[in-house]
Protein backbone atom coordinates (compact mmCIF):
# COMPACT_ATOMS: atom_id res chain seq x y z
CA UNK A 1 0.00 0.00 0.00
CA UNK A 2 1.07 3.35 -1.17
CA UNK A 3 0.70 6.62 0.95
CA UNK A 4 -1.35 9.19 -0.62
CA UNK A 5 0.35 12.71 -0.46
CA UNK A 6 -2.43 13.77 2.44
CA UNK A 7 -1.01 10.23 4.57
CA UNK A 8 1.97 11.02 4.16
CA UNK A 9 1.82 14.91 5.63
CA UNK A 10 -0.77 13.63 8.60
CA UNK A 11 2.47 11.62 9.33
CA UNK A 12 4.73 13.88 9.54
CA UNK A 13 2.06 16.52 11.68
CA UNK A 14 1.88 13.52 13.88
CA UNK A 15 5.64 12.81 14.37
CA UNK A 16 6.06 16.89 14.61
CA UNK A 17 3.00 16.74 17.76
CA UNK A 18 4.73 13.61 19.30
CA UNK A 19 8.44 15.16 19.06
CA UNK A 20 6.93 18.59 20.84
CA UNK A 21 5.54 16.38 23.32
CA UNK A 22 8.20 14.48 24.18
CA UNK A 23 10.71 16.87 24.23
CA UNK A 24 9.17 19.63 26.14
CA UNK A 25 10.01 18.28 29.84
CA UNK A 26 13.89 17.88 28.45
CA UNK A 27 14.29 21.07 28.72
CA UNK A 28 13.11 21.97 32.20
CA UNK A 29 16.76 22.37 33.51
CA UNK A 30 18.96 25.42 32.90
CA UNK A 31 20.61 25.40 29.71
CA UNK A 32 23.50 27.74 28.46
CA UNK A 33 24.82 27.76 24.97
CA UNK A 34 27.83 30.13 23.97
CA UNK A 35 27.54 31.04 20.00
CA UNK A 36 29.96 32.92 18.00
CA UNK A 37 27.57 35.21 16.40
CA UNK A 38 29.28 37.50 13.66
CA UNK A 39 32.19 38.96 15.88
CA UNK A 40 31.35 38.49 18.71
CA UNK A 41 30.04 35.90 21.45
CA UNK A 42 26.72 35.20 22.43
CA UNK A 43 25.17 33.49 25.91
CA UNK A 44 22.02 32.55 25.28
CA UNK A 45 20.59 30.89 28.70
CA UNK A 46 17.21 29.69 29.46
CA UNK A 47 14.55 27.26 30.90
CA UNK A 48 13.97 26.31 34.52
CA UNK A 49 15.43 25.73 38.29
CA UNK A 50 14.97 23.88 40.91
CA UNK A 51 16.09 25.02 44.13
CA UNK A 52 13.72 23.29 46.79
CA UNK A 53 15.69 21.30 49.08
CA UNK A 54 19.03 23.38 48.56
CA UNK A 55 20.78 25.64 51.35
CA UNK A 56 20.48 29.10 51.21
CA UNK A 57 24.49 30.32 50.94
CA UNK A 58 24.31 34.36 50.55
CA UNK A 59 23.12 36.98 48.51
CA UNK A 60 24.91 40.11 46.89
CA UNK A 61 25.43 41.87 43.38
CA UNK A 62 26.42 39.82 40.23
CA UNK A 63 27.77 41.22 36.93
CA UNK A 64 27.04 38.80 33.51
CA UNK A 65 30.99 37.13 32.77
CA UNK A 66 32.74 33.87 32.46
CA UNK A 67 35.17 31.94 34.10
CA UNK A 68 36.10 28.74 32.58
CA UNK A 69 38.64 27.79 34.60
CA UNK A 70 37.05 28.48 37.63
CA UNK A 71 33.78 26.67 36.65
CA UNK A 72 32.05 30.17 36.56
CA UNK A 73 29.49 31.76 34.90
CA UNK A 74 26.90 34.55 34.43
CA UNK A 75 23.85 35.02 31.86
CA UNK A 76 21.92 37.77 32.21
CA UNK A 77 21.49 41.75 33.52
CA UNK A 78 23.50 42.63 36.22
CA UNK A 79 21.95 42.61 39.36
CA UNK A 80 21.24 41.02 43.10
CA UNK A 81 21.31 37.04 43.38
CA UNK A 82 20.41 34.43 45.75
CA UNK A 83 23.56 31.66 46.30
CA UNK A 84 22.45 28.18 46.81
CA UNK A 85 24.59 24.98 47.04
CA UNK A 86 25.52 22.41 46.81
CA UNK A 87 26.44 21.71 42.96
CA UNK A 88 28.38 19.21 41.09
CA UNK A 89 30.12 18.33 38.30
CA UNK A 90 33.39 19.95 35.83
CA UNK A 91 35.55 21.84 37.59
CA UNK A 92 36.28 24.04 34.47
CA UNK A 93 34.67 24.42 30.87
CA UNK A 94 37.83 25.66 29.33
CA UNK A 95 41.40 27.60 30.22
CA UNK A 96 40.15 31.00 29.88
CA UNK A 97 40.10 33.35 33.05
CA UNK A 98 37.47 35.65 34.23
CA UNK A 99 35.76 38.14 31.41
CA UNK A 100 32.78 40.86 32.19
CA UNK A 101 30.37 40.43 29.43
CA UNK A 102 29.98 43.75 27.40
CA UNK A 103 26.44 43.58 27.82
CA UNK A 104 23.33 41.25 29.84
CA UNK A 105 19.70 41.20 29.31
CA UNK A 106 16.68 39.38 31.41
CA UNK A 107 17.13 37.22 34.26
CA UNK A 108 20.77 36.61 35.95
CA UNK A 109 21.60 33.09 36.20
CA UNK A 110 24.87 31.61 36.66
CA UNK A 111 26.73 29.05 38.27
CA UNK A 112 30.03 28.63 40.53
CA UNK A 113 31.20 25.21 40.79
CA UNK A 114 34.76 25.11 41.43
CA UNK A 115 35.19 26.38 45.03
CA UNK A 116 33.62 24.29 47.84
CA UNK A 117 30.37 22.91 47.31
CA UNK A 118 29.65 24.76 44.64
CA UNK A 119 26.99 27.50 43.87
CA UNK A 120 24.05 28.64 41.60
CA UNK A 121 22.72 31.63 41.14
CA UNK A 122 19.34 32.60 41.00
CA UNK A 123 17.74 36.26 40.71
CA UNK A 124 16.93 37.39 44.28
CA UNK A 125 13.70 36.34 44.93
CA UNK A 126 13.38 33.87 42.47
CA UNK A 127 10.50 31.22 42.84
CA UNK A 128 11.45 27.56 42.32
CA UNK A 129 10.69 26.30 39.10
CA UNK A 130 9.75 29.60 37.57
CA UNK A 131 10.82 29.91 33.62
CA UNK A 132 14.00 31.59 33.27
CA UNK A 133 15.81 33.37 30.27
CA UNK A 134 18.94 35.85 29.94
CA UNK A 135 21.75 36.64 27.87
CA UNK A 136 25.62 37.81 27.74
CA UNK A 137 27.27 39.17 24.99
CA UNK A 138 31.18 39.32 24.57
CA UNK A 139 31.96 41.58 22.30
CA UNK A 140 35.01 41.36 19.93
CA UNK A 141 35.39 38.00 21.77
CA UNK A 142 35.89 34.62 19.97
CA UNK A 143 35.02 30.99 21.84
CA UNK A 144 38.51 30.71 21.93
CA UNK A 145 39.75 33.84 22.75
CA UNK A 146 37.51 33.84 25.92
CA UNK A 147 39.07 30.57 26.90
CA UNK A 148 35.86 28.10 26.54
CA UNK A 149 36.61 24.79 25.26
CA UNK A 150 34.19 23.44 22.84
CA UNK A 151 31.88 20.78 24.51
CA UNK A 152 28.74 20.04 26.65
CA UNK A 153 28.73 20.56 30.53
CA UNK A 154 26.72 19.55 32.53
CA UNK A 155 26.28 20.11 36.61
CA UNK A 156 23.55 18.49 38.89
CA UNK A 157 21.87 19.75 42.27
CA UNK A 158 19.04 18.61 44.25
CA UNK A 159 17.98 15.53 45.05
CA UNK A 160 14.81 12.89 44.26
CA UNK A 161 11.85 14.98 42.91
CA UNK A 162 14.16 17.74 43.42
CA UNK A 163 16.96 16.71 41.53
CA UNK A 164 18.19 19.34 38.52
CA UNK A 165 20.80 20.16 36.08
CA UNK A 166 22.36 23.24 34.61
CA UNK A 167 24.12 22.50 31.58
CA UNK A 168 26.86 24.69 29.68
CA UNK A 169 26.97 24.40 25.77
CA UNK A 170 29.73 25.83 23.76
CA UNK A 171 29.62 25.91 20.04
CA UNK A 172 27.15 23.81 18.46
CA UNK A 173 26.31 21.21 20.61
CA UNK A 174 23.07 19.47 20.63
CA UNK A 175 21.03 18.23 23.95
CA UNK A 176 21.71 14.17 24.02
CA UNK A 177 17.74 13.76 24.98
CA UNK A 178 17.50 15.75 21.79
CA UNK A 179 19.63 13.82 19.41
CA UNK A 180 17.94 10.09 21.12
CA UNK A 181 14.22 11.42 20.74
CA UNK A 182 14.89 12.34 16.81
CA UNK A 183 16.94 9.61 15.87
CA UNK A 184 13.89 7.09 17.28
CA UNK A 185 11.51 9.42 15.32
CA UNK A 186 13.40 8.83 12.54
CA UNK A 187 13.88 5.05 12.40
CA UNK A 188 10.49 4.86 13.05
CA UNK A 189 9.42 7.22 10.64
CA UNK A 190 11.27 5.19 8.30
CA UNK A 191 9.98 2.07 8.98
CA UNK A 192 6.43 3.12 8.99
CA UNK A 193 7.26 4.26 5.50
CA UNK A 194 9.26 1.10 3.95
CA UNK A 195 6.14 -1.04 5.11
CA UNK A 196 3.74 1.49 3.46
CA UNK A 197 5.83 1.22 0.33
CA UNK A 198 6.35 -2.09 -0.16
CA UNK A 199 3.26 -3.94 0.41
Amino acid sequence: MRLSPLASRAWLLVLAASLAAVAGPARAAYIVTFSQVGPDVVASGSGTIDIDGLTLIDSGLTVPQVAPAFATEATGAAGTVDEYSEVSGPLSFGPGGFTDATTGTDDLVGIEASIGPGLILVPTGYVSGAPLSGTATYAGQTIASLGLTPGSYVYSFGSGANADTFTINIGAVPEPASLALLGAAVLGFGAVYRRCHTA
